[in-house]
């Protein structure tokens, strides 16, 4: 059979049965569909009842997937109609499993290989694509080292920048045609990944150093200058490399990191929520973070740029964060300490006289010395907020803003309805899983999830529509304000966040939140007489494109 003609093969303008019998004549297509001709609307109802045919999620994941290789428009129109039901889906933690058998399951190449093995291609590799410096938005890059708390998968995780540009364009409408899916393939410390033969990356170890900082030197360097308006989004690095990555590159990059930046945004937003209650400000916060990683350090920048905001000099901020790690809390006398935790580690004069467990102060003793009004997890560490805990962060603090943000529910640090009968329905709870409305004394509780995709997909738009040269401390706050600005938590039993079903129109309001921070911050490049009218002409809808003369 003849090869079919390039309408049909390119996803973004193949309709499948939605061409028309003219259309079918016109593009030579005669003959090659069943004869009934469909509306997108039929096609959508009809792949999302296929769809619910399947039980498992990663079934589900494979047919989603099959069909954004052949149909980019029904692929978006069916996420975007079910959002809240497919994010799980698409991404986390679906794609996690997906990741782990992708290159023995390899289907189709969706992103740009760079590879730490030979970083001369760089720019030949982008220059391949045939795009000019206006043609891209948006790019996600991954070296897949700290992939969703499964750790380095590789040139398997390329399908987290894949995943995170489909909810990009599924919540805030980036175009998939203006967007570049990016893996950095730096080896692998996976041994199961090395002695895979079915494996497609670099089989050598993870490479670290001077060879490792050229390649993303390289990388940041061939984007910006070959697509100078995109934003260049970053996904899933280690912790050695992603605060130090950051924090080099964010005032000469349009750069952005998702794991630092936007979770320690959304716990931002779930804290204003939180103060909406206390009648505090930032500069009235006493913070400990328990997991003290990427993301957990990422969280303690966020909220001591708000405590300087309110008020407080650097020194004084600094003060108010105790952060606490596996091996207990960050102290300056504990050797090897990362950069990233160096900042906040206290004096070890200061605690001589805390009370230790096997030489470590812990979280207990460190909760009730310190009396936090914010107490956030991200340790992965089941059960670690106890009973105690909660009792002891609820007996120095009249409302105790306690966030268990460690996903799935096995690795929560608490489940909210314990935090809520242990404090007697006192303490302010946001959690990182769905978790279903419960009541206890005759009030129902709703809690919200601190989901990220309430708040990048928007962040990216508004970066976009202003074409902000940088994404400044005062825009992720925007965006913060601008999803808690979504809920009333003063209600009883309200939750701090919104829900994630109505994510376009959220991801329109923060976008716009977040290009105007982008003019008063002075980074902007472009100007709108209508804002709102603006972000929402820049939204790309999932309908099909005209075809062909």
């Amino acid at each position: 059979m003849s090869p079919q003609p390039s309408v049909v093969t390119n996803p973004l303008t193949n309709r499948g049965t939605a061409f028309t019998i003219e259309e079918r004549h016109r593009l030579g297509l005669t003959g090659r569909f069943p004869a009934a001709v469909e509306t997108l609307d039929q096609q959508a109802s009809r792949t999302y009842r296929q769809l619910c045919g399947f039980e498992r999620n990663l079934d589900k994941y494979v047919f989603l997937d099959q069909l954004h290789d052949r149909n980019e428009t029904l692929y978006y129109r069916v996420l975007t109609d079910h959002l809240a039901e497919l994010l799980p889906v698409v991404y986390d933690p679906t794609v996690g499993e997906a990741i782990k058998r992708w290159s023995r399951e390899y289907r189709r190449s969706r992103a740009v290989y760079l590879s730490v093995d030979r970083i001369e291609d760089v720019r030949p590799s982008f220059e391949t694509l045939g795009l000019g410096p206006d043609d891209v938005d948006l790019l996600v890059v991954s070296d897949a080292e700290e992939i969703l708390g499964i750790g380095d998968w590789g040139v398997n995780g390329t399908d987290i920048s894949v995943g995170k540009l489909a909810v990009y364009t599924a919540a805030a409408g980036i175009h998939p045609e203006r967007t570049i899916a990016v893996n950095l393939d730096c080896g692998t410390d996976n041994e199961a990944l090395l002695n895979d033969p079915a494996y497609l990356g670099e089989r050598h170890a993870r490479v670290r150093g001077a060879r490792y900082d050229a390649l993303v030197e390289e990388y940041l360097s061939v984007a910006a200058e070959l697509f100078p308006r995109a934003l260049l989004h970053f996904e899933d690095f280690g912790p050695a490399n992603a605060r130090r990555i950051l924090q080099a590159n964010r005032e000469k990059y349009r750069i952005f990191n998702d794991d630092m930046q936007g979770t320690g945004a959304i716990v931002i937003a779930a804290v204003i929520s939180g103060m909406r209650v206390t009648g505090q400000d930032f500069a009235d916060q006493r913070l400990v973070v328990y997991g003290a990683g990427t993301a957990g350090t990422g969280m303690a920048d966020q909220i001591h740029a708000g405590m300087v905001r309110d008020g407080l000099n650097p020194e004084e901020a600094t003060k108010r964060i105790w952060l606490i790690d596996r091996a207990g809390l960050v102290t300056d006398d504990m050797e090897n300490l990362p950069d990233y935790q160096r900042t906040y580690a206290r004096p070890a004069g200061e605690v001589a006289d805390w009370t230790r467990e096997h030489g470590a102060i812990g979280l207990l003793e460190t909760v009730r010395r310190v009396r936090p009004t914010i107490l956030i997890g991200t340790s992965t560490d089941h059960g670690a907020f106890t009973r105690q805990v909660v009792e002891a962060a609820s007996a120095g603090v009249e409302r105790p803003i306690i966030l268990p943000l460690s996903n799935p529910t096995e690795r929560i640090e608490v489940m909210p309805a314990d935090v809520i009968a242990w404090s007697r329905g006192r303490a302010l709870v946001a959690t990182g899983i769905p978790v279903e409305p419960f009541d206890y004394e005759g009030t129902r509780f709703t809690i919200g999830q601190g989901n990220n995709a309430l708040l990048y997909p928007g962040l990216g738009l508004g970066v976009i529509v202003s074409g902000a040269s940088r994404v400044t401390d005062g825009m992720l706050l925007a965006a913060a304000r601008a999803v808690a600005g979504q809920v009333d938590p003063t209600a009883p039993g309200a939750a701090l966040l919104p829900p994630v079903e109505n994510l376009r129109a959220s991801s329109a309001t923060v976008a716009v939140a977040v290009a105007r921070q982008a003019q008063a911050d002075g980074v902007a490049t472009a100007s709108h007489d209508n804002l709102i009218q603006a972000v929402q002409d820049a939204m790309w809808q999932p309908v099909y494109p005209e075809v062909g003369p």
